[in-house]
């Protein structure tokens, strides 16, 4: 590893600086792009974003090639927003520019590709900004096509304390005309879900007949979780027949949708407090989820890109019930739980993480995070649920939500522990990807080792 300190093998991270929304994945020419926002020489957030650039052959071995826009001209952040090919096989980027001192309120900004590769882009003109409907905080254009014609969702929150999502459309990306509010939902509503006050990149898509808004739930600057409408959507309208929440916890924040390239439907999320031993870098980008639909439930499953860097591991039987192995890499545990179920992750320092059933759940806990300090993830007993678990990241799946803890990045081998599951469980190993080495390599182990 060329003395690079330890890293996440397996989500991305940039060499340096400070990363937060993935945006725009598409793949192209045999391989995914990948954007994100980007604070550079810096590890805490600041609002002079720009939008990173990175590709992959398959989602997992990310290599990190630049900065593709850059704050100036008019902008003093670029914000996140989403890339659209048109029906002729040119690029657009919608970003949001953002100004001081009113960075609440954004506007609608063009970017187009100057070659094939997408590392550098020119800007366009300014389109739109917050119509005159209420809108309090206005951001994170989402573009997608809609019959006939492009259809342009703005992350919207509205007088009152209402999260809206606002609606544009286009016959030709560059002409756009104002719709209206396409989805809404009042702070005051919290049956089934809270949804907030403000909506941060509204996505609609389809899966099985169905449309699906998922949404990052926001107020009064706070970040909270990821949740999603199921319903019907028509004329620029999107109408729930139910809600729910997606992520738990504090670290999942601001997914990206896409299709990935046999056009299923997917989501890649920011992972929020994933910090640099060494003060290099700050945060990370969670493996790549499989959308499916199980009745109105949203299911996000980690994407089968992964499997092609796993290999059987071995769990040892320490004693009746109790399974134990020593990491020396990544790995994706498969584990039916049930009360009493505890799952733990150590040093010879002692306990990273500990996740213990309770009967209706995981109380989650990560050693000096008092973001994660008895954190309730849902999950029925008898339920399967995986852990993707890689150096500083633990990612959790099921059918009820997904998870994403950050863990302290440690230089000595980790002990896994499975007491009293449902059912015996099964360990993968994951090996680091050999494609990132050059690019987003500075990766290692889960150890900590070169």
């Amino acid at each position: 590893m060329n003395a690079q300190e330890p890293r996440p093998a397996f989500h991305f991270t940039a060499a340096e600086g400070w990363i937060n929304d993935p945006l725009g994945v598409t793949w192209k020419d045999g391989q995914y792009h990948l954007f994100y926002q980007y604070v550079p020489g810096r590890t805490t957030w600041a609002s002079n974003c720009h939008w990173g650039h990175a590709t992959s052959p398959d989602m997992i071995a990310w290599t990190e090639q630049g900065v593709a826009v850059a704050p100036g001209d008019g902008d003093d952040g670029v914000w996140s927003g989403s890339i659209v090919t048109g029906t002729d096989g040119a690029a657009t980027m919608f970003y949001t520019s953002v100004t001081e001192p009113d960075l609440g309120i954004g506007t609608v900004r063009s970017a187009t590709p100057d070659s094939d590769s997408w590392d550098s882009w020119t800007k366009g003109g300014k389109l739109m900004t917050a119509p005159d409907l209420g809108v309090v905080a206005y951001r994170d254009p989402f573009v997608f096509r809609d019959g006939g014609q492009w259809r342009m969702f703005v992350g919207a929150g509205l007088e009152g304390g209402t999260a809206a999502a606002v609606s544009y459309s286009s016959p030709d990306l560059a002409q756009w005309s104002l719709d209206g509010i396409a989805a809404q939902r009042t702070g005051t509503e919290t049956d089934p879900v809270w949804t907030g006050t403000m909506w941060e990149c509204p996505q609609l898509f389809e899966i099985d007949g169905s449309q699906v808004l998922v949404t990052s739930i926001w107020e009064d600057d706070v970040l909270h979780y990821v949740a999603y409408g199921v319903g019907s959507y028509a004329e620029g309208k999107f109408t729930a027949r139910s809600w729910g929440q997606l992520s738990f916890g504090k670290s999942y924040y601001a997914p990206s949708f896409f299709r990935d390239k046999d056009g299923s439907p997917s989501l890649i999320f920011w992972v929020r407090g994933v910090i640099s031993p060494d003060g290099q870098w700050a945060s990370a980008l969670s493996v790549p989820h499989t959308l499916t639909l199980d009745g109105d439930t949203l299911v996000a499953m980690p994407h089968a890109d992964l499997a092609k860097y796993t290999q059987p591991g071995q769990l040892e039987q320490m004693s009746a019930g109790v399974f134990e192995a020593v990491l020396d890499g990544g790995a994706d545990l498969r584990c039916h739980v049930t009360a009493g179920t505890v799952i733990s992750l150590a040093t010879q320092d002692g306990t990273l993480a500990a996740l213990r059933h309770d009967g209706d759940g995981i109380e989650v806990t990560v050693a000096g995070n008092p973001d994660f300090a008895d954190v309730f993830f849902p999950a029925d007993q008898g339920s399967e649920l995986r852990f993707i678990i890689d150096a500083g990241v633990l990612e959790i799946s099921g059918r009820q939500g997904i998870m994403a803890v950050p863990l302290p990045i440690v230089d000595s081998p980790v002990t896994l522990t499975v007491a009293h599951a449902a059912a015996s469980p099964q360990l993968l190993t994951i090996q680091t990807p050999a494609a990132g080495a050059a690019g987003n390599a500075r990766r290692t182990a889960l150890s900590g080792q070169p």
